[in-house]
C-alpha cells in the first residue's frame, strides 16, 4: 500500500514557542503540556488565546445584531471566552443569565445541552430569565441543535433584547445567518445576523492518500500503523474507525504486534489504547483536556452552565481516578502512543501528542430508515468536513501527517457536510417536543434543514399509535403530556407511563435504565469465552430484556461489589450509571402517581409491558429462516450479541433498535406471543390464521 502526499498550505507566522517544537523528530512527548502559558498569569493566559484579539470586535458586533455566528476554529478559545467577555460587558446584569449549550453530555458537564434548555421551554416559552443563548458546537447538528435554532428564530422576533451566538468550528455560516435573519421588509436593508471567522491554532499538516482504493479498510488501518512506527520519527498515533467491534479488532492486532517488539530492544515501543463513547470509565477520561482555556475562579459561580467543565480544561483535572485519564498521560519518549478510536474523538475530545492520523473514511451514523420505521445505525462514508477535522488533530502541538485510505479523486466526490441528524432520525421525539411547546402546525415550523416529509408522516403515525395524539393530532391528556416530559423516546415513555397496570413499575424503570448504558457486557481482549459463559448464566429464554433486569437484580444483590463485576465481566461503571438512571426515572413515576410496585416473579407482566411501548418494533419468524418486520415485511435478523441468537428462533418478537451493517440485525430482541400484539395494541394489528390468509 503507498501513499502520494499533499502538502497543505501553513497557517499563519508561528509564535517564537511553537517554531521550537515544530519538529516531530526532537519533540520529548514525556514533556509535552497542554498548557505551554502555565507560567503566566490567568489573565495573560486569555490574552494569549486567537479569540482575544476580536474581543471587542464580538462585543460591538453583538450590540449592533440580534444573532451572531461565530467560525471559530478548533482551540481558538471560544467556548470558554466568550461566555466570560459577555459577562464582564454585563449582559448578567439585571438579573438575566447568560445560557451556553453543548450537544454532547460528554462536553456539557455543567453547560446545559440543548435538550435541556428545550424543556425549560416548557416553563419559560420566551426564555425571559436570560439576555444571550450561546449554542456551541453547532456543526454537530444534533437533532436537538435544529429544534433549538428553530425555536430561538421564533423567540427572538418576539424578544428584540434577546441575543443569539451560534459557534462552531466548521460550520456552513451563510444558510445560518440568512436562517436567522428576520429582516423581511423589502425596504429595509439592515440585517439582524452576522458573521465573524476567528482563526485557530493549528499546525501545518501533509495529507497522504492511498493510489488505490484498500479492499478491506480496517486491515489497512493496521498496516498503515505499522508503517508509520518502522519509518516515522516519534510522534502518537490517532487511528479513526466506525465503531467499538472494529476498535477492539484493531487494539488486539496491534497488541499482537507490539508483542514482536520486544525482543528489539532498539525499536521504540507501543502503547495501544483504545477508545470509544462505551469504553468503561477506568479505561477513559470522562472530561475534556485542557488546552490553552483558561476561567477565573471567582467568575465561576455568576455564570450559569459554567464550572467544573471550564476548570477542567485549564488545570487538566477530574473527580475521577486519575489512573483512568490513559489515553491523555505522556509517555516516555522511548514509546510511542497509538489510540484507536471512534469519531468520539473527532472534535469532543482534545488529545496531545499526536502527530499522524490514520482515517479510515467512514463512520457509523445513525439512519431513520422510513421503510421499516426503525432506527438503524449504518456504516457511510464521512463527510469533508469530518474528515478535515480529524486532519486537524494531527496539527495540534507540531506539525503532522494525515493518512486518508481513499484516492483524492475520491475525497472529492465525498458530501461537504455531514447530513443533519434531523434529515436521518426518527422524528416522534420531535413532534411530541414541538407540540408539548405548542407548536400545532409542525408543517410550517421552520427548521434549518427540512426533515423528509415520509419521516414526518412516520413519526405523526406512531405517536397516534402510542396513544400521544388524538384523532386532530393533539397531545392527549394525560398520556401524551406526561410523555412529552419524559427525556426518552416515546416508546420507552409510553412503556413506563403503563407499567403500573401491569403492575410491574420496578422491573420497568429497571429495563429502561439498562438499555440507556451501553455495553454492561464486557469482553476483554484474549477472554472472549470466559465473558460468554458468565453472560450464558443471566441469559434466560425470554430475551435480552429480562437478562438485563436478571444483570441488575443481581448486582445490587451483591452489594453493587465491583469485585462481583470484574468476575462476571459487566461493567461496574455502566451499572452503577443505570442505578442513577433508574432513581431519576423512579421520580417521574411517582410525580405523575404512578406506584412503585414489583411482581411477584411474573416474567410475562414485564413481557407485556414491554410490548405495549415496543409493539411497532416487531417481527415474525418467516419460512426462509429470516425475520421479518410485520409493518412492512422488511428483512432484519437477530444480532448475534442477543441471548436468542443461539436459541430456537421464537415465532414472534419485539425489539428497542436496528444495527445495519453487512445484514440489518435487531437488538435488545425479547420473545412474545403473536397475540399479545393484538391485544395490547387493536388499533394496530389485527390477528387472522393462517387459513383466513391464505383464503384472502
Amino acid at each position: 500500500m503507498s501513499f502520494k502526499p499533499k502538502f497543505l498550505k501553513p497557517g499563519e507566522e508561528l509564535l517564537a514557542f511553537e517554531e521550537e517544537r515544530s519538529s516531530v523528530a526532537d519533540l520529548d512527548y514525556s514533556k509535552v503540556i497542554f498548557n505551554p502559558y502555565s507560567s503566566l498569569s490567568i489573565e495573560q493566559q486569555r490574552q494569549q488565546l486567537p479569540i482575544f484579539q476580536y474581543r471587542n470586535h464580538l462585543l460591538y458586533l453583538l450590540e449592533c445584531f440580534q444573532t451572531l455566528v461565530i467560525v471559530g476554529e478548533t482551540s481558538c478559545g471560544k467556548s470558554t471566552q466568550v461566555p466570560q467577555y459577555l459577562l464582564e460587558a454585563g449582559w448578567s446584569s439585571n438579573g438575566k443569565q447568560i445560557g451556553v449549550t453543548e450537544p454532547r453530555r460528554l462536553s456539557a458537564t455543567t453547560y446545559m445541552t440543548e435538550g435541556t434548555l428545550v424543556r425549560e421551554m416548557m416553563a419559560d416559552p420566551l426564555l425571559n430569565s436570560y439576555s444571550v443563548i450561546m449554542v456551541d458546537e453547532a456543526h454537530e447538528r444534533s437533532v436537538y441543535t435544529d429544534i433549538l435554532l428553530g425555536l430561538l428564530r421564533k423567540i427572538i422576533r418576539k424578544r428584540p433584547d434577546l441575543r443569539i451566538i451560534i459557534s462552531s468550528a466548521t460550520l456552513e455560516a451563510e444558510i445560518l445567518r440568512n436562517f436567522f435573519n428576520t429582516n423581511e421588509s423589502k425596504n429595509s436593508s439592515k440585517d439582524t445576523a452576522t458573521i465573524i471567522s476567528i482563526e485557530g491554532r493549528n499546525f501545518p499538516v501533509d495529507i497522504h492518500y492511498v493510489c488505490e482504493p484498500v479492499p478491506n479498510y480496517v486491515q489497512a488501518c493496521v498496516d498503515t500503523v505499522i508503517k508509520i512506527h518502522r519509518f516515522e520519527p516519534g510522534g502518537g498515533i490517532l487511528v479513526f474507525l466506525t465503531g467499538q467491534e472494529e476498535v477492539e479488532h484493531v487494539v488486539r492486532l496491534l497488541i499482537n504486534y507490539a508483542r514482536t517488539l520486544k525482543n528489539h530492544s532498539t525499536e521504540r515501543k507501543l502503547l495501544i489504547l483504545p477508545l470509544y463513547a462505551a469504553l468503561p470509565t477506568t479505561d477513559q477520561m470522562m472530561l475534556q483536556a485542557s488546552e490553552n482555556m483558561v476561567i477565573q475562579r471567582s467568575q465561576i459561580r455568576r455564570i450559569k452552565g459554567l464550572g467544573k467543565f471550564l476548570l477542567a480544561k485549564l488545570f487538566n483535572f477530574s473527580r475521577s481516578d486519575p489512573s483512568s485519564m490513559k489515553v491523555f498521560k505522556s509517555v516516555s519518549r522511548y514509546v510511542r502512543r497509538v489510540i484507536v478510536a471512534t469519531n468520539i474523538a473527532e472534535a469532543s475530545l482534545t488529545i496531545g501528542g499526536i502527530s499522524y492520523v490514520v482515517d479510515c473514511g467512514f463512520v457509523k451514523l445513525r439512519w431513520y430508515n422510513s421503510n421499516s420505521c426503525t432506527d438503524c445505525l449504518v456504516v457511510v462514508p464521512v463527510s469533508q468536513a469530518s474528515a478535515d477535522q480529524r486532519a486537524g488533530r494531527a496539527g495540534r502541538v507540531c506539525s503532522g501527517k494525515t493518512y486518508r485510505l481513499c484516492t483524492e479523486e475520491d475525497y472529492l466526490k465525498l458530501p461537504a457536510q455531514t447530513c443533519p441528524v434531523i434529515q436521518r432520525s426518527s422524528l416522534a421525539s420531535v413532534i411530541l417536543q414541538l407540540k408539548a411547546l405548542g407548536i400545532e402546525n409542525i408543517l410550517r415550523f421552520n427548521f434549518p434543514a427540512a426533515p423528509p416529509a415520509k419521516n414526518v408522516i412516520n413519526a405523526l403515525e406512531l405517536l397516534y399509535a402510542l396513544g400521544a395524539l388524538d384523532d386532530n393530532g393533539q397531545l392527549t391528556s394525560p398520556l401524551g403530556l406526561r410523555m412529552s416530559e419524559f427525556p426518552l423516546h416515546p416508546m420507552f415513555a409510553k412503556m413506563l407511563l403503563v407499567s403500573g397496570d401491569f403492575e410491574c413499575s420496578e422491573e420497568a424503570v429497571i429495563i429502561v435504565a439498562m438499555l440507556h448504558v451501553e455495553n454492561i457486557f464486557i469482553s476483554p481482549p484474549g477472554q472472549g469465552l470466559q465473558a460468554r459463559k458468565a453472560k450464558y448464566g443471566f441469559s434466560v429464554k425470554e430475551g435480552d430484556h429480562i437478562t438485563l433486569l436478571n444483570v441488575y437484580n443481581a448486582f445490587i444483590k451483591e452489594n453493587k461489589s465491583r469485585k462481583w463485576c470484574t468476575q462476571h465481566f459487566l461493567n461496574y461503571k455502566g451499572l452503577m450509571r443505570a442505578e442513577e438512571i433508574r432513581k431519576q426515572l423512579a421520580k417521574f413515576l411517582t410525580k405523575f402517581k404512578i406506584p412503585l410496585v414489583k411482581t411477584e416473579g411474573d416474567v410475562d407482566a414485564v413481557c407485556h409491558c414491554i410490548v405495549a411501548g415496543f409493539f411497532a418494533n416487531s417481527a415474525y419468524l418467516h419460512y426462509s429462516g429470516v425475520y421479518k418486520t410485520i409493518c412492512g415485511d422488511h428483512t432484519l435478523y437477530i444480532h448475534p450479541s442477543s441471548v436468542l441468537y443461539s436459541q430456537k428462533a421464537p415465532q414472534c418478537v419485539v425489539f428497542s433498535e436496528v444495527l445495519h451493517t453487512s445484514k440489518e440485525y435487531m437488538r435488545d430482541v425479547t420473545a412474545v406471543e403473536p397475540s399479545w400484539l393484538c391485544e395490547l395494541a387493536p388499533h394496530y394489528y389485527q390477528y387472522r390464521t393462517a387459513r383466513e390468509l391464505a383464503a384472502q
